[in-house]
């Protein structure tokens, strides 16, 4: 007897198909799309009364889902009258499993809306209400349990319940990978991200939202620009603003494309707080107003609020930081008044935001009693605030202190700030991460440097508490002492693909080939390398800021130098013999202005073979410039200097300065180190091992040549030729006691860390040399620029040397400027001459520049 097939609705099962494509349209965040695909279905079904069962049930699976996509295209009110539809249609099912199933996906899909729209408390009583029951049928209704145990995550995210949002994902993930809801894993993890962002664990955060990532570009459709948004939020935690929005510039054109109107609003506040991070204020405004919009087209009055607080904070950074102006009293009025509505919107950090910025304007004021009030409706901050709303707390209360004559309890807050910003950035994960989170202290430290310059000033006592405080605000991330590498096998294949692009990309070059198509490949892998770099493993284990008694000490009968710049001057504290002394040097634009010009001058003088009337005038317009920075910076410092070791710890704008080519400073040693901590833990450094002689390819005979160094280090192991590999000199670095480079190099300022030496396969990475086990004690890179560092908030220095420095290197010497084949050669076989006979690095790099030192624009970095 024949098997009696079940019978099917063709009808039914084409509605069914076209809600299955609406429903991957939706899950990838398109429901302009979605909308089209449900509206066809329903058009395919016909009149509602001559539906059968089959009929009925997708035609209110349809309805649902429409309520969704049309709440978020169109109105909160389109979303709630689809639902009272689909709600209607379903009474018409007979009594079973299906009509009760659907029963609690219409309630469910309710509190999506709702939550959606900005009703969070109304969301999670019909969740809390709905969820028992399908509990109890879990095993009837696995995946409807999964999908809503995930929303209420979401949702218990909003409303900073980390604890009862982190129960539901677990078990949601618990369900998911046991059924094999590899698109709903994705999303658990997702938002088992945006959990370790409440919490401020940013690392664990970047970690969940690459995984979540991974699944969508493979799985997909999936929500990737969607994580990219939460990656941008995270990384804006960490103040890498550049990188947020580079993130947020991928991610916009996508969301707008897929007609996910709310989501591109959102990612326009997230990028509207990047630009106010990078001082854009105008583009700040602009987009903060355009989220304000769609936001408000929508019914979302919520979010709305959020884009109005963006705006208003551009406005308010701007006046801020005008020192000149006085603000107008409608700014602090609009804030205040915002600030009660977040309130009662159950936005508490974000009412507080807007209160604090509404104190620092009423100081700026000067109406301290009504910025005390206003200030006293701060809440304490929770578990769950934000870094940034936290050291915003602490300047508001610093700047108070301060207007009220207080310096002392403005220097505890400070204090206090910065520690606290302190055990933030020791939880974080890669270099990066470590050194952008000195941007949220920027201010509290600046407040603190100015009152104690100012003490100092008008005392002439002062210097060695101003000292102090600079240690403690600036170059943070040379503290810490690197940890052994855990190895990410995700990471390791993206930087080998990335080098093997990069060297064909040189290949094709040179022969004249189109490159453009490699060139985005290459982009795409830096970034998802840089990605997987911020959490494959913690930096470093945190060692104290060395105590002015410490870097005394230390010092011996060498002097140090720290700078810094105030309002238009540049300012030094000398450490000299255990005193401590603060000098007036010059103008700061005008240092930093010609600074910027000398070292245009060198890169146009670094040629072999110029004309000689162009040397001629470039050496003229050289010398001229360091004629004028050594009467503004170090004549008056090397008076007292004779024959001793000069340290000099620079301001970010005065990295790059080729100090060797000032004349008071012609063949003095010098050394020049991210902050005083660095260089005590950097001189504290000794280590043994060989010598390592290692050239990359193209490098003209007269460099490349390091062979001939053989006859000053007999027993250096060489690598070059075919041999001089990434893998064989990485290899070679690990351990060696001295190695020098001489290879082609290119500083990237976009991402230090990638800033390379190009090698016979192609580049060794920087951020490969931060992780070796034992770094080289001195290291010689005889290539262009690789001294140069991107600088970021809190004097935060990195690049190439950077790295190596950062790693645990004791000494790097490197050029800041374009250097000539034959100028290179010469100051390079002085060099070693002279370390090879025991010269101390920092004397020899003096001695081998001293004879041409416009041409010779090398630094010795760390402790020389």
């Amino acid at each position: 007897m024949p098997v009696q097939l079940p019978v099917v609705d063709p009808v039914a099962e084409a509605a069914a198909d076209l809600h299955r494509q609406a429903r991957a349209a939706a899950s990838d965040h398109g429901p302009g799309a979605a909308i089209r695909l449900l509206q066809r279905g329903l058009a395919r079904l016909g009149p509602v009364d001559s539906g059968s069962v089959e009929r009925l049930a997708i035609r209110v699976r349809i309805l649902i889902s429409l309520a969704a996509a049309e709440a978020e295209v169109a109105s909160q009110q389109d979303g709630f009258a689809r639902l009272s539809e689909a709600e209607q249609v379903r009474l018409q099912l007979p009594e079973g499993d299906i009509r009760r199933e659907l029963s609690f996906t219409v309630v469910l899909q309710r509190a999506v809306v709702l939550m959606r729209s900005g009703h969070l408390d109304e969301s999670l009583a019909l969740y809390n209400a709905a969820m028992p029951n399908l509990v109890a049928e879990a095993a009837k209704h696995s995946l409807l349990l999964t999908r809503n145990l995930v929303n209420r995550a979401w949702l218990h995210l909003q409303m900073s319940n980390p604890e009862a949002a982190h129960a539901d994902l677990v078990a949601a993930l618990d369900i998911a990978v046991e059924h094999g809801h590899r698109m709903l894993e994705g999303k658990i993890r997702h938002n088992l991200g945006d959990h370790a962002q409440l919490l401020g664990d940013i690392p664990e955060a970047l970690r969940h939202y690459e995984q979540a990532a991974s699944i969508f570009v493979t799985d997909g459709p999936g929500s990737l620009p969607l994580v990219r948004l939460d990656q941008a939020k995270a990384l804006l935690t960490a103040g890498l603003a550049e990188e947020a929005a580079r993130h947020l510039d991928e991610a916009i054109p996508e969301l707008r494309a897929n007609g996910a109107h709310h989501l591109v609003a959102e990612a326009e506040v997230a990028r509207a707080g990047a630009a106010i991070l990078e001082g854009d204020h105008v583009l700040a405004k602009k987009l903060a107003t355009s989220a304000r919009r769609s936001f408000l087209r929508r019914g979302n009055g919520r979010w709305a609020e959020i884009a109005e607080l963006t705006r208003l904070r551009a406005d308010a950074v701007k006046v801020l930081a005008d020192r000149e102006k006085k603000p107008s009293a409608k700014l602090p009025e609009r804030l205040a008044g915002l600030a009660i509505r977040l309130a009662g919107l159950g936005l508490r950090d974000e009412a507080g935001a807007a209160r604090m910025f509404a104190v620092r304007l009423l100081i700026r004021r000067g109406e301290t009693v009504a910025a005390q009030e206003l200030l006293a409706q701060v809440p304490k901050p929770r578990q769950t605030t934000p870094i940034d709303h936290r050291m915003q707390l602490r300047l508001c209360r610093a700047e108070l202190a301060v207007a009220s004559h207080r310096p002392r309890s403005a220097l505890a807050q400070a204090r206090a700030g910065l520690a606290e910003l302190g055990q933030i950035r020791d939880r974080m994960g890669g270099l990066d991460l470590v050194c952008g989170t000195a941007a949220h202290g920027e201010e509290l430290g600046k407040l603190a440097l100015t009152l104690v310059l100012k003490k100092a000033r008008r005392s002439g006592a002062g210097a060695k508490s101003l000292f102090a405080w600079l240690e403690r605000t600036r170059a943070q991330v040379y503290r810490y002492e690197p940890l052994p590498l855990i190895e990410d096998p995700a990471l390791a294949r993206h930087i080998n693909e990335m080098r093997h692009v990069q060297g064909t990309i040189q290949a094709r070059r040179l022969s004249g080939e189109p490159v453009g198509k490699l060139e985005e490949r290459y982009d795409r892998l830096q970034r998802e390398a840089t990605r997987l770099g911020w959490y494959t493993s913690q930096w470093g284990r945190p060692r104290p800021v060395s105590t002015p008694e410490e870097v005394v000490e230390r010092l011996g009968d060498r002097v140090l130098v720290s700078l810094m710049g105030y309002r238009d001057t540049l300012y030094a504290v000398v450490v000299d013999r255990g005193r401590f002394r603060l000098l007036k040097l010059g103008p700061l634009a005008e240092i930093v202005e010609t600074a910027r010009q000398l070292h245009a001058d060198l890169d146009a003088l670094a040629p072999d073979n110029l004309p000689a009337p162009l040397v001629e005038v470039v050496t003229g317009s050289a010398r001229r410039r360091a004629d004028k920075l050594d009467k503004l910076i170090s004549a008056s410092l090397a008076k007292t200097l004779e024959n001793r070791e000069l340290i000099i710890v620079p301001i970010g704008s005065l990295y790059a300065l080729p100090w060797g080519a000032l004349p008071s400073l012609h063949g003095h040693p010098v050394s020049i180190a991210p902050s005083a901590t660095a260089w005590v833990s950097a001189s504290g450094r000794r280590s043994s091992g060989p010598v390592l002689l290692a050239g990359g390819p193209g490098v003209p005979g007269s460099v490349g040549e390091v062979r001939n160094l053989r006859t000053v280090y007999p027993q250096a192991r060489l690598v070059d030729g075919k041999d001089a590999t990434s893998d064989t000199v990485l290899s070679a670095l690990d351990g060696s006691g001295m190695a020098h480079l001489v290879a082609h190099g290119a500083h990237e300022p976009a991402n230090a860390l990638f800033s390379r030496l190009e090698l016979v396969d192609g580049p060794l990475y920087a951020h490969e040399t931060a992780r070796l086990a034992k770094p080289p004690e001195r290291v010689v890179l005889a290539a262009c620029e690789l001294a140069m560092s991107h600088i970021r908030p809190g004097e935060e220095a990195l690049g190439f040397a950077g790295t190596l420095l950062a790693s645990g290197s004791r000494t790097v010497i490197g050029a800041i400027a374009r250097v000539g084949d034959k100028a290179a050669a010469a100051a390079m076989s002085d060099l070693h001459r002279r370390l090879a006979s025991g010269t101390a690095p920092a004397l020899a790099l003096a001695e081998a520049t001293a004879a041409d030192p416009l041409r010779r624009p090398f630094l010795c970095l760390g402790a020389g």
